[in-house]
This record gives C-alpha cells, sequence and structure tokens, in this order.
C-alpha cells in the first residue's frame, strides 16, 4: 500500500492467495487471491487487484465498482439482475447483494470498495 500517486500494470501484479471459505464453494475447485493497493486511514475504503479461477460461488457483497482486466464470469444477483461480464465491463454491486458467481475463465478485476 502507498500513500503516494502510482501506476501499476494489472495483468503483471503478483497476487497473494486468500483462500475462499468453504461454504461459499458451489461447483469446482476456485481459488482467490488479491492486493489491495491502498486503503484509507480509516479502513473504509479500498482499492486493489482480486483474481478468482473458474468454478461457482456464493457472496454477499460491499458496496463496489470493480472493471475486468481479463477473464469472464456470469453474476447473479438474488431478487435482481444477472450480468455477464469480461474484459473491459464496470459493475456497480451493491452492499448486502447476495450473488452466485459462475466464473467461465479466471477472472482479473480491479476494484473500489466502500465499507458502511
Amino acid at each position: 500500500m502507498t500513500s503516494k500517486s502510482f501506476a501499476v500494470y494489472v495483468p503483471d501484479v503478483e497476487l497473494e492467495a486468500d483462500p475462499l471459505d468453504p461454504g461459499q464453494i458451489v461447483e469446482g475447485a476456485p481459488e482467490v487471491s488479491g492486493k489491495v493497493l491502498w486503503e484509507s486511514e480509516d479502513g473504509k475504503q479500498i482499492r486493489g487487484i482480486w483474481q478468482i479461477t473458474p468454478g461457482v460461488v456464493t457472496d454477499t457483497e460491499a458496496d463496489e465498482l470493480f472493471v475486468v482486466v481479463s477473464g469472464r464470469a456470469t453474476i447473479a444477483v438474488e431478487d435482481g439482475p444477472t450480468f455477464d461480464v469480461g474484459p473491459g465491463d464496470a459493475c456497480v454491486l451493491r452492499e448486502g447483494d447476495r450473488t452466485v458467481w459462475t466464473v467461465h475463465e479466471t477472472l482479473r478485476k480491479a476494484y473500489h470498495i466502500t465499507l458502511g
């Protein structure tokens, strides 16, 4: 993390393993990794890079904006829309959204999360 202005080439950033709760895995053996690039002093704003390998997982979302850099997934929001996302797509998820992610190709995204 840094407090200075910076730029990174998202596809080359080395990520750290961030194991899923086994209860989130619906199908396959998806693996998650990520890297926090910046976090506000109060911990309520987080910017980083996140990646997941193919499989199906459930999640409860934070208030997030992300842009897909590589890979493809279908994100189904409970009682809401379903999105097919791929490289170049921006997506906004609301805090508390319950989702099912079907990851077709390893997906890497750059994100900004705002915590309540």
